[in-house]
Order: structure tokens, then sequence, then C-alpha cells
């Protein structure tokens, strides 16, 4: 048996390019307008430091498949650690579905061709499938397709932002630039968006569940996580700027991706440039499941090894050990968010699923950063090859900014806020989602419960209790 590849520091960096930086995400963000800037810059100071910062130390002292799921249980408990486990892995297979409904889109501009409803499920699901299948194989087998994704992602980011900035310096500038009008105003629409930023900047912790796979974890993920960090926010930054500077805020919606704002740009919803954006961002939607998979895949498998996620999400390949089980039911949870996707009412699907997953999402991250604070104290002694350094008080406050900007985008995104008709609407089946996923959580923690005291009441205590397995 050859020994296995592993991942270099390029192509760790490249990995948290590819895992972190989320290019269809970009347009969405300049429908808030100027006061973009603002949110992006503060966000990057207030969210995206600290959230770096903790996970390279928690991802280089406490190296495992788990990722999250291990720090929260870890500091919280297996309670805890199962509603993360959960959060963490249904935010996947929704996220799938909402890139899927983008495919027959990206496929009409590329060929051509109209596709009826039936033939645009058929590739919705050929898609789905594509990253179920790419999935049952180790990352390092997939290191290229991350890295050619993270490479096409900062090449349809960059021109992107040169093109804005062209088409505003050759027909002016779309929008007016002045102080005032950069700064929020704190309305909802406004404050509706910083949940988009924030989803744009998380998934560091996902590389440190690359570490069997790397070289040497313990320098290369907060050097890949800082490395990758700087680039991501630079890259955000121009495009944000490039897209601001040359479309009017009001031709830009929630439902706009990065192939409407090249048509705006262009003036053009055909031609071998078009075509040739469409082909690449379909690659890069690719990249972005593939390497999100790895890490959902391998903390859902983990937990439910545990005991703390269903047995199902315990299945492992007998050839390669990867979790089959986790990537099997993304592909089946998202295949039937696509198939009921035609009966729901009419509204733009990509926002609907787009949200709800990133309700999902942002839930399984609230308690990360009190664990963080949390394992200090209950474990110092073990080894932090990468530790943050500061007083008590500045420690606080690291974990405090991230979580307190997690709650506000949580209230801005599942709770309906405004009770018109229309807002009531779009907002409702996202809250509805929401609460019924959440239910379903404590449902899995509940009926564990019931199981784990049943077979301690049976007196059968000398299984082996995979629920105090810890990797260190």
């Amino acid at each position: 048996m050859g020994e296995k590849k592993k991942f270099s520091l390029m192509s760790a960096i490249l990995s948290v390019i590819c895992v972190v930086f989320v290019a269809e995400a970009a347009a969405p963000v300049a429908a808030i307008g100027n006061s973009q800037f603002f949110w992006w810059i503060f966000l990057l100071v207030a969210f995206l430091l600290p959230y770096g910062l903790i996970s390279s130390e928690l991802g280089t002292t406490y190296i495992g498949d788990g990722g999250i799921y291990d720090w929260v249980t870890q500091a919280f408990g297996h309670r805890w650690g199962s509603r993360v486990s959960w959060y963490y892995w249904i935010n996947y297979p929704l996220w799938l579905a909402s890139l899927a409904v983008v495919c027959p889109d990206l496929l009409t501009t590329i060929t051509g061709r109209e596709f009826s409803t039936v033939a645009a499920i058929v590739i919705e699901l050929i898609f789905i499938w594509v990253i179920v299948w790419i999935s049952f194989y180790p990352v390092s087998d997939s290191v290229w397709i991350l890295n050619g994704a993270a490479v096409i992602k900062m090449l349809l980011a960059i021109l992107i932002g040169g093109l804005g900035l062209y088409t505003a310096l050759t027909k002016g500038v779309a929008n007016e630039f002045t102080l005032s009008s950069m700064v929020p105003s704190f309305n909802l629409n406004s404050l509706s968006f910083i949940s988009v930023i924030i989803f744009n900047l998380l998934g560091f912790e996902v590389i440190c569940t690359f570490a069997s796979d790397m070289e040497n974890p313990k320098k290369q993920i907060p050097q890949s996580i800082i490395a990758g960090g700087l680039v991501i926010a630079a890259i955000y930054i121009f495009s944000a700027f490039g897209i601001g500077v040359a479309i009017p805020t009001d031709q830009i919606s929630t439902g706009s991706g990065l192939m409407d704002s090249f048509k705006l740009l262009t003036g053009s919803t055909g031609g071998w440039f078009i075509i040739s954006m469409a082909f690449l961002f379909l690659l890069t939607l690719f990249g972005n499941m593939i390497s999100w998979s790895l890490g959902v895949n391998n903390t859902a498998c983990y937990a439910a090894e545990n005991g703390d996620m269903p047995k199902v999400f315990a299945k492992r390949s007998k050839k390669n050990g990867m979790p089959t089980g986790a990537a099997i039911m993304n592909g089946i949870v998202a295949s039937i968010v696509v198939v009921i996707a035609p009966i729901l009412p009419n509204q733009d699907l990509f926002w609907a699923f787009f949200s709800l997953n990133l309700v999902m999402f942002l839930l399984s991250y609230v308690p990360v950063f009190p664990a963080f604070y949390k394992l200090r104290k209950i474990d110092p002694d073990t080894p932090r090859p990468f530790k943050v350094s500061g007083s008590d008080l500045f420690l606080k406050v690291l974990v405090a900014l991230p979580m307190i900007m997690i709650v506000i985008s949580l209230i801005f995104t599942a709770l309906p806020l405004q009770f018109d008709a229309e807002s009531l609407s779009q907002q409702l089946p996202i809250t509805i989602g929401a609460i019924v996923f959440a239910l379903v959580g404590e449902a899995i923690i509940w009926i564990k419960k019931i199981k784990k005291e049943g077979v301690l009441y049976h007196g059968e205590t000398n299984r082996k209790d995979h629920t105090e397995t810890r990797r260190v």
C-alpha cells in the first residue's frame, strides 16, 4: 500500500480559500448599497479576526475529525455537542439544494437552451449526486479540485472587481459615493444582510478536519488560516467595490448572483465571455460543495460514532474509511428539497434555501466561542501549539464580539420583523423551516438520551462507550 498523499502548505491555503470564499454571495451583499463597505471592514475586525484566532488555537490543540463538535462537547458535554453536530450537518444539504437550483440557469446561459421543470430537476439531482459520489473519496484525492476551484474563484472575483472599476471609469460611477451613504442606516434591510457577510467569513474550522491529510498540521493550520484570511478579505472587498461602483443598487437583489453582475456590467446575456464565466462559475459550485462536504461529513460521522448523531451517519467506507453514511444523507435531503421546490410558493428559491441553510449554520457556531474560553479554564495543561495571547478581559472580548454578531444575524435572518403580506410570505417559510429543523435536533437528543438510559437500566454497561471518546 502506497504512502498516503499529504497536503502542502500552499494546498492548505488554497483549500481555506476554496472553503471560506463564497463567490456567489458577493452580489447579494452589494444590495445593501454603499454601507456594505462599512460592514465589510467592521466585520473583518469584529468577527473574522477573533474567529480566525480562536479557530487556530482550537484547531491545533484538539486535532481530529470532530472539528467544532469536538470543541463544544469537551467544553459543555454531549447534549450541546449533539446540537452543534446536527445544526452543522443539516445546513449542508440545504446549501447543496440552494446551489443545485442555480445549475439549470447556468446551463441555459452556457448552451442557450431552456429547460422544462422536469429537466431542471434532473439536472439538479445530477449535480447533487455527483457531489455525493466525489465525497466518498479522501480529501487528498480531491486536492486538485479544491485548488482549481480556489484559483477560479479568485479569478472570477478579480474579474468582476476589475470589470466594475473599468465600467465606472468609462461610463461613470453608478452610485453616489459620499461619507453619509457609507454610514449604515441600521434599518431592517441593511441589518438583514449582515448574516450573509458573516456566512462569507465562516469555514476556517473545516481545514482543521483535514489535519490527518497534512504534512505538519500544527504549523499548517494557523499559517493557512492567517494567509487565507488575508487573501479572502482583500478579494471580497475588491469584488464588492467593483460591483458597488458600477451597478445601481436598485438593480441588485438578494437573488442576484455573480452571473447577474457580469451580465449587467457587460450589457449582454450571451457571447463567449458570459458563457466562459458561467462555465467557470459552475466549476466553483462543485469545488465549494466538495470542500464543505469533506468537513461536514467528518464531523457528523465522528459525532455519530460518539453516540450524538443517528447511527446512519456513522457508516464508513470499508475501502478508505470515508464517512459514506453522512454523504448519502446529504444527497437524500437535498434531493427531497429540490423535488418539492416547484410546488413551493413562487419566490426566489435560491434565497429561501440559502437563508434557511444560513440560520442552521449560524446556530452551530453560537457555542463555539464560549467553548474556547471554557476550555482555557478547564483544560489549561493541554499543549497549545498556537495560543492566543492576552489578558482574561481580552479573551472575553474576543469571545463576546463574534458571538454577539451571530446572535444579531440570527434575529434578522430567522425572525419576521416586518408583517406586511409580501414580507411574511418570504420570511415565514424560513422561520418555520428553522423551527422544524431545530425541533428535529432536539428529538434526536431526546431519543439518544432514552436509549442510553435504557441500556444502563438493563445493565449493559460493559459495552464499548463511544460517548467518552476524545481525540486530542
